[in-house]
């Protein structure tokens, strides 16, 4: 008899994907604040009963941040569906209808044609147009920027941070995928790789003549205009939450925590949306030189994530700091 599995770990998600006889694999991307995905899970467990052959899988978002970065999962309920290890399907939202004609649909097809594997590579195509002009300034590297795994990537951080051009970077040691789907993608066989508004400029040696000439500025104009967006956006009132959702409807379990601690204080505040914003969500990271959110800003300073807000309201320190007396 089929069984809703819960997968704790990307170990065990890989280990999954990875089984052999049971082509088809229904992940559903929850998190157990939303009362929308505890009805989704009593639904996979019913379509687990009808389909024996279909492995049913919930997978908390937030528990398991790499898999949930990998697929880009922004909001819960999400549902994948993979065969032979491969996505072939995504719904999002708490849609049981129609989340069940797609479970009858796949689990119908028992032979896997080329078809799938076509739409494997458009999806990851899709994926990769999508990560390229996530910033208008994007440079692929081993590593992060705090600490670059290769000597060329820090190469190439230390010439972006030298002519103050504002990027966002991909880990490509986070994503074998994209590490090897990229270099088809570009027809670029090595990293690093810097690409402006989605166009591929070049690697590093590319990067160093571009610099020579003085030409690296005059490229990478988008980013310096994305600094002054940022730093509005930041000022545009005087306590700036930058979540997932908004006050009236927060979209991850942090962003919930956070609006419920700022909205004891009594405090006025405003919030913006990174999901409605790709640029402005992968840009804050580089600019506030913090990697999650939620963020909160007083008077256009950071203040920190859910944890340093926490802390400070356990210190008693939060309403002077918020009324910006600290």
């Amino acid at each position: 008899m089929a069984a809703l599995a819960e997968v704790g770990s990307a170990g065990r998600f890989r280990e999954l994907l990875q089984q052999k006889g049971k082509s088809l694999v229904v992940v559903h991307f929850w998190a157990p604040w939303a009362p929308q995905c505890i009805q989704m899970n009593d639904v996979m467990a019913e379509l687990a009963k009808e389909h024996s052959q279909v492995t049913f899988v919930k997978l908390e978002a937030e528990a398991v941040p790499e898999v949930s970065e990998k697929y880009e999962i922004s909001s819960v309920p999400t549902f994948l569906f993979f065969k032979n290890s491969q996505k072939i399907d995504r719904l999002d939202g708490a849609h049981a209808p129609e989340l069940t004609k797609k479970v009858q649909r796949h689990a119908s097809s028992s032979t896997i044609s080329a078809g799938p594997n076509d739409n494997a590579k458009e999806d990851l195509n899709v994926r990769l147009k999508k990560l390229t002009n996530a910033a208008p300034c994007m440079v692929f590297i081993k590593g992060s920027p705090q600490e670059p795994r290769c000597g060329f990537s820090r190469q190439m951080v230390e010439i972006l941070k030298k002519h103050n051009i504002m990027f966002s970077s991909f880990d490509i040691f986070s994503d074998e995928e994209v590490r090897q789907g990229l270099k088809t993608y570009s027809n670029w066989p090595t990293y690093p790789q810097l690409y402006v508004a989605g166009e591929l400029i070049g690697g590093l040696d590319i990067v160093k003549e571009l610099e020579a000439s003085g030409e690296l500025d005059t490229i990478c104009p988008k980013a310096h205009k994305l600094e002054d967006k940022l730093k509005v956006l930041t000022n545009k009132a005087s306590v700036m939450l930058f979540m997932k959702g908004n006050k009236q409807m927060a979209k991850c379990g942090f962003s919930k925590q956070i609006i419920e601690i700022l909205n004891s204080t009594g405090v006025d505040y405003e919030t913006f949306d990174i999901l409605e914003d790709e640029e402005v969500r992968q840009g804050l990271k580089t600019y506030s030189n913090w990697p999650t959110y939620p963020q909160l800003y007083v008077k256009g300073e950071l203040v920190g994530g859910l944890d340093i807000v926490k802390e400070l309201k356990e210190n008693g320190e939060l309403l002077s700091i918020l009324k910006g007396e600290n």
